[in-house]
């Protein structure tokens, strides 16, 4: 590390969606907040932030999006009602969420996309690398993909982007990548990004998902990022800039994850990642295991 890449400290969680593809239970709890087993979505996000060593943690909320800021506050009637009754188990839970990092807020305001979310950032940042973490994804702590993406903006400087193959008929639901490779096999350099293309005009089945670490420069170029698909200003319209011209916050590479992804962005797959993690729980995962092998044989 030089003092040219400096260490990265800060993570940015854009939280300011409408969550409606999950109505009506997100019509008055934010999307964030649904629970993933017994911990909301986004406190995983927040945990992977500080395993990667990011303990400063900006959320991009809106209207209605309170309650993420209570669960990372604390809540001393509870704590102390739990004291009460001894129950120290439940009580470390509880304060686990308060204690995990030193949180900020800052409202989006009117939502014109995720490119304008990190831009919402900008005064918190400063001339600072930092990474962004979408709420959608949850990243298995068992493959420590944040913590990948920045040993290389340390060493390389410029941005990161998180990169997964999908299936050719899936990606016209991602940013997809044109790549060259470099010398780690786990690691290319990213020469173009197309948001949601069609598969036919795909430069890849390399698609990104939602991490990124990213040089402060992305800052002076959302500004004048016009409006791109679905009327909004797109990220990954501005890294196409970078990618473009290095002389500009310098390279886009990517990592390429092929560990454990779990998306709570669709119905289907929060369903997914509520079973398969509570499969793996010690806690939960013999007898629920049992059950669900139980139910498969006789009910389907």
């Amino acid at each position: 590390m030089t003092d040219a890449h400096p260490r990265i400290s800060k993570a940015v969680i854009p939280a300011a969606g409408l969550g409606t593809r999950f109505l009506p239970a997100t019509k008055a709890t934010p999307k964030e907040m649904l629970p993933v087993v017994d911990k909301p979505a986004i406190q995983y996000v927040v945990e992977e932030a500080v395993s990667a060593g990011l303990e400063d943690v900006l959320m991009v909320t809106g209207r209605n999006k309170r309650p993420l800021e209570d669960h990372f506050d604390r809540n001393y009637e509870l704590e102390e009602a739990l004291t009460r009754k001894g129950d120290a188990e439940r009580l470390a839970k509880v304060q686990e969420s308060s204690d995990l990092a030193t949180m900020h807020y800052v409202r989006q305001g009117n939502p014109k996309g995720l490119g304008h979310a990190v831009l919402c950032a900008a005064p918190h940042v400063g001339n600072e690398p930092f990474a962004v973490l979408l709420g959608d994804d949850l990243i298995d702590p068992r493959d420590p993909l944040l913590a990948r993406m920045v040993e290389i903006q340390e060493e390389r400087g410029g941005s990161v982007v998180a990169l997964m193959e999908v299936e050719p008929e899936q990606i016209h639901l991602y940013g997809s990548a044109a790549v060259e490779t470099t010398g780690d096999t786990d690691v290319v350099r990213v020469t173009g990004l197309v948001e949601k293309p069609d598969p036919a005009d795909a430069p890849s089945n390399l698609a990104i998902i939602g991490r990124y670490v990213l040089d402060p420069h992305i800052f002076e170029i959302l500004r004048t990022t016009e409006p791109g698909r679905g009327g909004e200003i797109q990220l990954t319209d501005a890294l196409q800039q970078l990618a473009e011209d290095e002389k500009v916050g310098g390279p886009v590479h990517g990592v390429v994850f092929k560990g454990r992804r779990y998306d709570t962005g669709d119905r289907g797959d929060y369903l997914r990642a509520i079973v398969r993690l509570a499969c793996e729980r010690d806690d939960l995962g013999p007898d629920f295991r049992t059950w669900l092998r139980s139910y498969v044989t006789e009910e389907m």
